[in-house]
């Protein structure tokens, strides 16, 4: 007879903590010790995201444009330094945050490292490597705006924040036209500096690799720690984009509400999760599983550094875009007005919890959520408080976060197709 293994949730979970390094010009670096592994990764993180830039697309191409030449190599020269090592070289960028990531083998760490100083220290953002960069990425953005999903999330934004801030902006790919050398420089020197800047090291971090990263974040220039003051959101409320030849319609519905520092965030997650944060959830059951509107939906918080808002997401065939419209809103209300039973909610928290749990298995997912941890002002508590919180959170939780905070004449709607 086979029998299905038992499901185990933890009660609690306990998160390593990190031992800190501060450098002589103040680069915090927190060491997260993982020696049963025998690689090592590093991540300089800068507050260098796109709410930082004074014009179109510098941010997202000086971060791009690092490993594109130094004082002393070439593109190639560092592509082929790291794939020889077996090291990789990876770069993220945010509206807030660049991330700049550097994995090796301990054995090659060293080697590793020569490079990484030449990317974070000395990059020279060649002309004849930017053209080309301005030329795919702007080809590349305009092809991915004929698509009626990526209108909708970048109207969605728009809708939530106004078509002037930071976080709702979307630039005409035309501008990356008017890119040049100087402006990568000009944000580089401005923005990665030690004053912007902390690292993560995990893995198999003994002295000798502590030191040399330490060595490199010494060689970061100084500045002034950057800031950014942002206007006040401009909220609107409905955005419907038709398109005749669309054979499907990109849905958006959502609102503005807070930040992950919040004391509600944790309960919107579940709240979020419950709606449709997993392919059982309640959003799926009905889109999907009763009338077969879409392949797919999904329900989250999204958490910037200075905002945070709740999205609902899906693709529907356009003849069925207002009765999946009406169903998404009639779970909200369901939502509001009647509690969740204990069986699904112990599966949404046992999903919520396993999530953390994959995400936290093995020191490269351990150093990513304290990377996340370190921005929201915290450390590793905050992800042992906030699961507290997920097993703590009740049927009439729910329900009162959902009467709080998705009364239907405060949802945005966005609808592209």
């Amino acid at each position: 007879m086979k029998q299905q293994p038992e499901i185990i949730i933890p009660s609690h979970v306990e998160m390593p903590r990190s031992r800190q390094h501060t450098t002589p010009n103040g680069v915090r670096i927190e060491v997260l010790d993982a020696n049963d592994f025998e690689v090592v990764r590093f991540t300089f993180v800068f507050h260098a995201g796109t709410s930082m830039q004074h014009k179109p697309f510098t941010a997202s191409a000086t971060a791009n444009m690092l490993g594109e030449g130094s004082d002393t190599m070439t593109s190639q020269q560092i592509a082929e330094r790291l794939d020889f090592y077996g090291s990789y070289f990876d770069i993220n960028i945010d509206r807030d945050y660049a991330y700049i990531s550097f994995c090796s083998l301990r054995k090659f760490f060293a080697q590793t490292a020569e490079v990484a100083r030449e990317i974070l220290l000395h990059p020279t953002f060649p002309e004849h490597e930017l053209a080309i960069y301005c030329s795919k990425r702007k080809q590349s953005l305009k092809v991915e705006r004929r698509k009626i999903e990526t209108q909708s999330r970048e109207l969605f934004a728009k809708a939530l924040f106004g078509a002037e801030h930071p976080y709702g902006i979307s630039s005409d790919e035309e501008l990356y036209d008017e890119l040049h050398r100087e402006d990568l420089t000009e944000l580089y020197h401005r923005l990665y500096t030690a004053e912007n800047c902390f690292v993560v090291a995990s893995g198999d971090i003994d002295s000798e690799v502590l030191s040399t990263i330490a060595d490199i974040a010494e060689g970061l220039s100084h500045g002034t720690q950057s800031s950014v003051s942002l206007p006040e959101p401009r909220p609107t409320s409905t955005t419907k984009h038709d398109i005749a030849s669309a054979l499907q319609s990109s849905i958006r519905i959502g609102r503005l509400l807070f930040d992950r520092r919040h004391p509600d965030f944790v309960g919107m997650q579940v709240v979020a999760a419950t709606l449709g944060g997993y392919f059982g959830s309640r959003l799926m059951q009905n889109l999907r599983e009763e009338h077969g509107y879409t392949y797919g939906v999904m329900a989250a918080m999204v958490n910037f550094e200075h905002a945070g808002y709740l999205a609902i997401a899906t693709q529907v065939a356009r003849e069925h875009r207002d009765d999946a419209l009406n169903e998404i809103y009639a779970e909200i209300e369901r939502l509001r007005n009647e509690l969740v039973g204990d069986e699904e909610l112990q599966m949404v928290k046992n999903v919520m919890v396993g999530e953390i749990l994959r995400i936290l298995d093995g020191p490269f997912g351990i150093a990513d959520v304290t990377i996340e941890n370190i921005m929201c002002g915290s450390d590793n508590s905050l992800t042992e408080n906030s699961v507290s919180q997920i097993l703590a959170t009740t049927p009439e939780d729910i329900r009162h976060l959902a009467q709080r905070y998705l009364a239907r004449e405060d949802l945005i709607e966005v609808t592209v197709g």
